[in-house]
């Protein structure tokens, strides 16, 4: 594709994607709580098309094209902006809460989940077992962390969904691919971290955020980069 993609007559908002990102995760995840109908297309971050490239600043997805009621279009980037633009212009269900203060511990807690993914791309590429472990340990502390902040459930703010799981949830689906190849450890005697996932995961938004070959894409990326953790023994074997 060598142009901006077109948007079908009547459709508002495109989301430029791409299979695995679990930032376009978020955004697809808060649009369809919102109810908001939009379309989608994924380009290959290999190969970034040059209209992409000329409307991404960062060169990175997700990005979100907002067609005007006068033809033209707005292009929003990263996903927390995209999140915060849906929360405040889009009506239907509030995914984050009406109290100020609240509201910033939330993004305060955001933030904990986009660390938590700059750690799982060391941890998914690495050739070096050493740091594969030293990832696990930094991993499992966080998530105990999160686990002293669970309260009832079954989301991260009791019975509301919120921003914060539209963030978890892709974090939680590597794990699916992750517990498949051996047992992690992560998430042991975290009984509320646990409960969150399984929520999560069989949420409508998040099962509809990825396409039905996820778990194989994810699988082709784990062998293209020979990555240590198709080889690591379970952690309760180790």
């Amino acid at each position: 594709m060598d142009h901006f993609p077109s948007q079908a007559a009547g459709s508002a908002l495109l989301l430029v994607s791409h299979h695995l990102c679990p930032y376009v995760q978020r955004a697809a995840i808060a649009l369809a709580e919102k109810g908001v109908t939009f379309e989608r297309v994924n380009i290959d971050l290999a190969d970034k098309p040059r209209w992409f490239l000329e409307i991404s600043p960062l060169g990175k997805v997700p990005l979100l094209a907002v067609c005007n009621s006068d033809g033209s279009r707005d292009v929003l980037f990263e996903s927390s902006v995209i999140c915060e633009y849906l929360e405040e212009t889009r009506d239907g269900r509030r995914l984050h809460p009406a109290d100020p203060l609240m509201r910033a511990r939330h993004r305060g807690w955001m933030e904990v989940g986009s660390s938590i993914l700059s750690d799982l791309w060391v941890y998914e590429t690495t050739q070096d077992r050493a740091q594969l472990d030293a990832k696990r340990q930094v991993l499992a502390s966080k998530f105990a962390t999160i686990e002293m902040e669970l309260k009832s459930g079954p989301y991260f703010a009791g019975a509301d969904f919120s921003l914060v799981d539209a963030v978890f949830a892709p974090i939680f689906r590597y794990f699916d691919v992750f517990d498949a190849i051996a047992d992690n450890g992560i998430f042991a005697g975290l009984p509320r971290v646990q409960a969150w996932r399984k929520a999560l995961s069989e949420r409508p938004s998040v099962k509809a955020a990825v396409g039905p070959d996820y778990a194989d894409r994810l699988m082709a990326f784990l062998r293209r980069h020979d990555a240590v953790l198709l080889h690591q023994p379970s952690f309760s074997a180790a």
